[in-house]
């Protein structure tokens, strides 16, 4: 099938590959044509199918179809933060992938959420309410006032200050 020619209708799109009309905005929300996707299945599908080419553009695979998305900030949700037996920190985020925590690269926006980046350092990953929570509880202050992370018997300080902590709280 031939991609259509010429200038489409006045407000609408052709919807190829290089224009879906699919973003995804700061909040973690998908939309289509400036409507919001609301249904849970298509939401997980699109999660799960969002992927980073080799030229740092996103797209969404689903089995033999793609097409590029827009991303307006973080591409992906922390949704659980778990400690491995070894001791590390792992997050699994909302494309049903688990990872190691760059723990040099955890930030906090100014609302107050975490952010990391993930997939080798290519990608930002915004932490869910639930996994922010379960991040708080491995943080403790150090005899020094600065902020740590426990894991085990393992233990990182953290490039965060717990003012900055307290204050997005």
């Amino acid at each position: 099938m031939q991609p259509p020619t010429g200038q489409p209708p006045p407000g609408k799109r052709w919807h190829t590959r290089e224009d879906s009309g699919i973003r995804l905005d700061a909040a973690l929300r998908w939309w289509h044509d400036d409507e919001p996707i609301e249904h849970p299945k298509i939401i997980e599908l699109f999660n799960a199918s969002l992927v980073l080419d080799d030229d740092g553009r996103y797209q969404l695979r689903i089995a033999p179809d793609w097409c590029y998305v827009q991303v307006e900030d973080a591409a992906y949700e922390v949704r659980i933060v778990d400690i491995t037996p070894d001791e590390r920190v792992s997050l699994r985020l909302s494309d049903r992938t688990a990872e190691a925590l760059d723990l040099g690269s955890l930030q906090l926006t100014p609302d107050g959420v975490l952010t990391c980046r993930v997939k080798q350092g290519r990608a930002k990953a915004r932490f869910s309410r639930d996994a922010q929570y379960q991040f708080g509880e491995m943080l403790e202050e150090s005899p020094e006032g600065r902020l740590v992370l426990r894991a085990g018997q393992r233990h990182w300080e953290l490039p965060l200050s717990l003012d900055a902590l307290q204050a997005a709280t």
